[in-house]
């Protein structure tokens, strides 16, 4: 046996989700939709915005490999084209919600008090509220805009990173090291910032990647029921409703964005699930 298949076999002992197919496909799935995302505009073959043919919901062919939509537009482009949107908004809101949860939930852990009291009722009441509810109402008051949409998203899953940022705070704030840096004369920013946020970086990664997909779905509802993406742009929600009716006609155009919603989700799920699995089997070695 040559020493590069010895060592292949080393690095996927080290890493056992490797030797699972679901997670290879996972990543897969995952790196296509990066890849579409970020390489689109190249991968298109076609204007997403054309007409390339008269006939909607028309089969597969050599001008669209997919089929057409209902006005006779490429479905692959334009479904490459709704992968960046929809992974763009997803991460943006995402990233806000964890700003947002992340800062005030550790900041409620290290002050306490009226301060932690006050935060945490405030998210329980977001937290009681239905999410796409309230996106449908907020989204309806003040528009359809890209930036409403992302800032609803980011407001409605920040609370529940709060909670999760608090709790995993609160275990630390009576730690010996945490007690030192009060005692050097540290500020609040530096105890959160320097302290306690390198302590808690994995959990809420694991959280981060998790919640773009719960982002996704919440964001291709609100598309879904029209209050999402506005035409000629379409994210994965809005090319499901604007093809519909395809199905009544035997047309695949709006299966494939409501697949790739749900592959890229559970792609997600899979991978968080694969680390959490190769950190355990780490902790037992050691």
């Amino acid at each position: 046996m040559s020493a590069t298949r010895i060592n292949i076999r080393a690095r996927l002992r080290l890493w056992p989700g490797l030797q699972r197919p679901s997670l290879v496909l996972a990543l897969a799935v995952i790196v296509v939709c990066l890849a579409a995302a970020l390489f689109g505009p190249w991968l298109m073959p076609a204007d997403p915005t054309d007409f390339i043919t008269d006939d909607p919901f028309g089969p597969p062919s050599h001008l669209a490999w997919l089929g057409t939509d209902y006005m006779g537009r490429d479905i692959l482009s334009r479904l490459i084209d709704g992968t960046r949107i929809t992974l763009v908004m997803a991460l943006a809101a995402t990233v806000l919600a964890h700003v947002l949860g992340d800062t005030l939930g550790l900041l409620a852990a290290v002050c306490g008090g009226w301060v932690d009291a006050l935060l945490s009722r405030v998210m329980d009441v977001v937290l009681s509220l239905p999410k796409i509810i309230v996106g449908l109402v907020v989204v309806a008051a003040l528009g359809p805009s890209l930036h409403v949409i992302v800032a609803v998203a980011a407001c409605v899953y920040a609370a529940g990173v709060f909670r999760l940022a608090r709790a995993l705070g609160a275990d630390l704030v009576g730690q010996d090291f945490v007690g030192v840096a009060r005692a050097r004369g540290e500020g609040l920013v530096w105890i959160i910032g320097g302290e306690i946020l390198p302590h808690v970086m994995r959990p809420l990664l694991a959280d981060f990647v998790i919640r773009v997909g719960f982002a996704i779905l919440f964001l291709s509802s609100l598309s879904f029921l029209g209050l999402g993406v506005q035409p000629p742009m379409a994210d994965w929600g809005g090319l499901v409703r604007e093809n519909l009716q395809g199905l009544s006609a035997g047309s695949w155009a709006p299966v494939f964005p409501a697949l790739a919603i749900a592959a890229l989700a559970i792609a997600l799920n899979l991978a968080v699930d694969a680390v959490g699995e190769q950190q355990d089997e780490t902790a037992l070695l050691h």
